[in-house]
């Protein structure tokens, strides 16, 4: 093993229940920045797991705790499958984002399921998880979070945009690191091509034969949240609440739906960017080839698109970067990103019991 290196394995879990992404990441001592991504995988949801996440929501505070149980032991035993399958012998240490259930900052609440105690006797690993909550404590959003990994391993990229269940974004901004959510994006896209039977609309190839609604794109983009300043985040709560009945009083197929919504998110995207700018662009919805073009022909800017590793696992790699922020006591949550009331160190340890 070699001693100038941290190997993490990084655990995240989006809100458009894709399913498990675990990177496994080895860190230079020296020079963080210097990180290799050696193996990667998604697991998917049973759909009995997919259903569970999904109506969570609903649950009381009781049954919220034995499910982040169940949900920590779930997770425990698929990464002993990951750490078997792949021969990795050892690691310093677990970063797990968990599964948000609630994410209402402004009431003073998030909640990401996923025990850290439970993963941690289950694979007798140190781990790292709820990174959110210490940030909400302090008055800040507890979102996003990535921004720090996109200042200190990606600064070569004038912007960071992550297309999964919501678009977020992150720059520089006269030497200050300034991050939000910009729209959802898959939460969104998914739900209806679920309704035409599909997991997701490949390429946009959905959106591309749909018919656009001009009605209901200016009302989407007339949405208050779109107008306030950052710092600030989307949740679930606010799809719910706000979109979907939007989008279910126009009356609409899924076809022109999928079609106008993501000219709603190439909208957004755009407008948040810069002419000429270089965009480093991940997560899922990078693959979504009509919504990258549109992008383009609202701005004229350089979207890049890494390779496939990079882009399906970013989020991943950073919260295992988070982790090792964390275990070394250095900054991992930036107050202008947030709108915390400082910078901190944010997230439990949790050791297993032998």
């Amino acid at each position: 093993m070699d001693k100038n290196r941290i190997s993490v394995l990084g655990l995240m879990s989006g809100t458009s229940l894709d399913g498990i992404d675990l990177a496994y990441v080895t860190f230079q001592k020296d020079g963080y920045q210097n990180f290799e991504l050696v193996f990667a995988e998604t697991i998917p949801y049973t759909k009995k797991w997919k259903l569970i996440l999904q109506n969570a929501f609903h649950y009381n505070p009781e049954k919220l705790q034995e499910l982040s149980i169940s949900y920590g032991d779930y997770l425990g035993k698929e990464i002993n499958h990951f750490l078997k399958k792949h021969n990795i012998n050892s690691i310093d240490f677990i970063a797990s984002h968990g599964h948000t259930i609630l994410h209402q900052p402004e009431k003073g609440i998030t909640l990401q399921i996923g025990d850290g105690q439970t993963i941690a006797n289950m694979t007798q690993q140190k781990v790292v998880c709820d990174f959110r909550t210490q940030d909400v404590a302090l008055g800040g959003q507890g979102a996003p979070l990535v921004p720090i990994g996109d200042e200190l391993l990606f600064s070569q990229y004038d912007y960071c945009i992550n297309f999964g269940g919501f678009a977020n974004i992150s720059f520089n901004k006269i030497g200050k690191r300034i991050a939000f959510d910009i729209c959802p994006v898959n939460v969104v896209l998914n739900f209806y091509a679920n309704k035409l039977e599909l997991d997701f609309d490949a390429n946009g190839e959905i959106a591309k034969s749909g018919k656009y609604d001009e009605t209901l794109f200016h009302q989407l983009n007339a949405l208050a949240y779109y107008k306030k300043n950052p710092p600030k985040s989307l949740g679930i709560e606010w799809v719910n609440d706000t979109i979907f009945p939007i989008l279910n009083a126009s009356k609409l197929p899924p076809d022109s739906i999928l079609r106008t919504f993501s000219d709603h998110i190439a909208w957004q995207i755009a407008s948040t960017i810069s002419e000429g700018k270089k965009v480093l662009c991940t997560g899922g919805g990078t693959y979504n080839q009509y919504i990258i073009q549109k992008i383009i022909s609202f701005k004229k800017c350089e979207l890049v698109i890494p390779e496939k590793k990079l882009i399906d696992f970013k989020e991943a790699l950073i919260f295992a970067f988070l982790g090792l922020l964390r275990i070394d006591n250095q900054i991992n949550c930036l107050s202008s990103v947030t709108g915390a009331k400082k910078n901190h160190s944010s997230g439990n340890i949790f050791y297993p019991n032998l």
